[in-house]
């Protein structure tokens, strides 16, 4: 196992994956740095790559009309950005931007999509933990919008 092997083995999103799946995802993975406010993906865009966040922290943002987009979860070292490249349509649900200089490892969905075509096994591993991400997203949207509707109503008069 190489260091980028390790590195891919040492995220808690790929912990205890064979050695066989993270050699297919070292080859379709690569360093990626974000500066502060840059924009990683926007909603609606094509969605053919996912992140394991490694330092700084990533804030998904949901856009309103005529208003400020409302911040609906940070994620940091040991998350997993982005999940809308394993289904149709590949479209991202959110914004997402860097909050600080952020460090991942970039993968490229579309080929790591193909190899679970030929690699079931991988792709029932990676569909077992990327819903645990989607399920936890959903729970701070959800969070998200109880608060924004709790402020909402406490403002009216």
């Amino acid at each position: 196992m190489d260091l980028s092997e390790k590195r891919l083995a040492d995220h808690p999103f790929l912990k205890g994956l064979s050695e066989e799946h993270l050699r297919i995802l070292e080859d379709c993975s690569m360093r990626r740095v974000f500066e502060a406010g840059e924009v990683i993906f926007r909603e609606g865009d094509l969605a053919n790559r996912f992140y394991l966040i490694l330092s700084g922290s990533v804030v998904l943002e949901s856009a309103r009309e005529g208003a400020s987009p409302i911040d609906v979860q940070t994620i940091g070292p040991g998350d997993v950005l982005g999940w809308s490249w394993l289904f149709p349509p590949y479209s991202w649900r959110h914004d997402a931007r860097a909050v600080e200089r952020t460090e991942a490892i970039f993968l490229y969905g579309t080929r790591i999509r193909a190899k679970c075509e030929e690699q079931p096994a991988l792709g029932y591993e990676l569909i077992k933990r990327m819903s645990l991400v989607i399920i936890q997203r959903l729970q701070a949207t959800r969070k998200e919008l109880v608060r924004v509707i709790s402020k909402n109503e406490a403002g009216k008069p």
